[in-house]
Parts: C-alpha cells; structure tokens; sequence
C-alpha cells in the first residue's frame, strides 16, 4: 500500500523537483494528444492509407491516445493536487481493495492493456512488412483488410484479457498510485504472498520479451533480404539490366519505417519489464521505477514522428492538415 511506501523517486522528493516534473507531464500529456490525433487524422482521412498496414497504425494510435486521454491526466491530478494542498487525496494514500470506485482499478489496466495492444500492433506491423518483403507478389492475397480487422480484435480483446488477469486470478494483488512511478500500479495487498501471486505478475515481462524478441527476428529477417536484393540490383544495374522481382523502393522504405518503429518501442518497453521482473524478486527501484514507466509512456508520442520523418506521403498529408490547404484535392 502506498502508505506504507517510505521512498520517493529521485526526481520527485523536493518541491523544486517536482515542478519540473509535472510539466514534463503535462507536455506529454499534449504531446501525445496532438501527435496520435494528427495520426487518425491523416490514416482515416487519406485514401492511401486505407490498407491493412494504416489500420494497424490506426490501431496503435488509439492505444497511444489512451494513454494521454485517461492515463497521464489522473497523474497531473495528484501531482498538482499534492503540490497545491500538501495533502493526498484519500484514494492515494490506499490501494484498490480498500477505497471504493478506486481510479487505478480503472485507469491500470488501460495503461497494461494499452501497452500489451502497441507491443503486439507493433509486432503484427512487422510480420506485415516482412510478408511484403519476402513475398511480394502474393502480398494482397496473404494480408487482407478483413484478416488485419480480425488481428486488431484479437489484440485488444487478448491485451486487456492480460491485463485484468493479475486482479481476476489473485486476490492478493491490487492496483494503486504508486509513489515511486507516480502512476497507477500493479502492487501486492500484503507482505506475504503465495509464489502463484508473482508468476502472474511475470505474465507481463514474459509476453513483452516473447513478442520483442518475435520482432526484432522478423525485422532481421525482412532487412536481410532487403540487402540481398539491394546488392542483386546493383550487379544488374551494373550489367545494364533491371531487376522486375522482389519488393519495390516504397516497400523497402516502409519496412525501415516499421524497424525504427521498432527500434524505439523495443527500447521504451524493456525497462518497466526489467523493472517488473525485479519488483517480483523483491527489489523496489524507486527512482529506476519512475524513469521506466515515463520513458514508456513518452513512446506514446513517438508514432507520428518517425511517421513524419520516414514517410513523405505522410508527412506532406499532415501539413495540408494543420494548414488547412489543398485538403479537398489531396488523395
């Protein structure tokens, strides 16, 4: 329970640190707003992206408006409000099981559930490139836009699943503000807890390491056969011939979106499973807990600049957009 927590994270302990820290909340918070919106925007507005790989966008950038819709907010909340008042409102200082309508009982499974639904989004963004990759020709056949729509019910309908299961299958868990992550938390109802109680807890770091790893082999696999064919159009070009086979440059060029779109959220979800893993085996990590679980929400609003950097079509829709030019005669 968070009143028997004695430690604070390192960035949060004094007055003078905890102004800058809510601002850096609130900014994510906007960040992440304006990013994800301008996302569902240009995805569900443009023709062009109405394909399967735009719906999985689509699909992440609701995950990631989640977060600053109902996660990072209630944070603002207690932060000011702790800082204005000098006082924990009475949800704070308890966890789930003893305050009724507790606000973490609601808004952490959304970040678990949200968090679970980008790591598999991302996953299936990658098998969707690598078929494109590795099979061009037979690309539209294989990835349609029903089968990616059942692939999204599937993700969010099996993410929240887990993320509710640690509440569902173990009365000894709640969920709580935490005053180390400043965030609502998974945490333990009592000091002693049966062995089952912290393998559900690892369910979490297991299905993130499983699919990161999942991942980062597809998109080996994908950009090892982007290389081959590469140098196979060099010695032709040299030869004076055209290659016809194999993924086109705008394929190419996608499939390096999805990679660096990995890259990022591999390095944001690693953390708070390294931290999870620990806080099952007894460690705490206070301030370790709060970079974390910040840096995982600071992905939230990495989508829509790698999409603006790597993705010219996109990034010229997203001007028309906020200039309001040429809107009516885009594709």
């Amino acid at each position: 329970m968070l009143e028997k927590q004695t430690n604070c994270s390192v960035c949060c302990c004094t007055s003078l640190n905890k102004i800058p820290m809510v601002v850096f909340m609130i900014l994510l918070m906007f960040g992440i707003l304006f990013g994800n919106l301008l996302t569902l925007a240009v995805v569900l507005g443009t023709k062009h992206f109405h394909t399967p790989q735009g719906y999985l966008k689509a699909s992440l950038a609701m995950a990631d408006l989640a977060v600053g819709i109902f996660v990072i907010p209630l944070s603002v909340y207690a932060e000011i409000t702790l800082m204005w008042t000098d006082t924990a409102p009475s949800w704070i200082l308890r966890n789930s099981q003893h305050t009724a309508f507790h606000p973490c009982s609601f808004l952490g499974p959304v970040f678990a559930g949200c968090t679970l639904v980008s790591i598999t989004t991302v996953f299936f963004l990658t098998i969707e490139r690598c078929v494109a990759v590795m099979k061009p020709l037979h690309k539209d056949a294989v990835i349609t836009k029903k089968r990616t729509s059942m692939l999204i019910v599937f993700s969010w309908t099996g993410s929240f699943f887990l993320a509710l299961s640690p509440v569902i299958f173990s009365q000894q868990i709640a969920l709580e503000y935490n005053a180390c992550s400043r965030m609502c938390n998974y945490a333990f109802a009592a000091n002693d807890f049966p062995p089952h109680v912290w393998h559900i807890l690892l369910l979490f770091p297991a299905f993130d390491f499983t699919l990161l790893t999942g991942t980062v082999v597809t998109n080996f696999i994908s950009f090892t056969k982007i290389r081959h064919h590469s140098k196979k159009r060099r010695r032709l070009a040299k030869a004076g011939c055209q290659s016809t086979s194999g993924p086109s440059f705008s394929e190419i060029k996608a499939a390096k979106t999805i990679g660096a779109l990995t890259l990022v959220f591999s390095i944001s979800f690693t953390p708070v499973a390294v931290f999870v893993v620990g806080n099952v085996t007894g460690n705490q990590w206070c301030s370790f807990s709060f970079f974390a679980f910040w840096i995982l929400a600071a992905s939230s609003c990495w989508n829509v600049t790698i999409y603006s950097v790597r993705d010219q079509k996109f990034r010229v829709r997203a001007r028309q957009l906020l200039t309001l030019s040429k809107i009516k005669n885009s594709p």
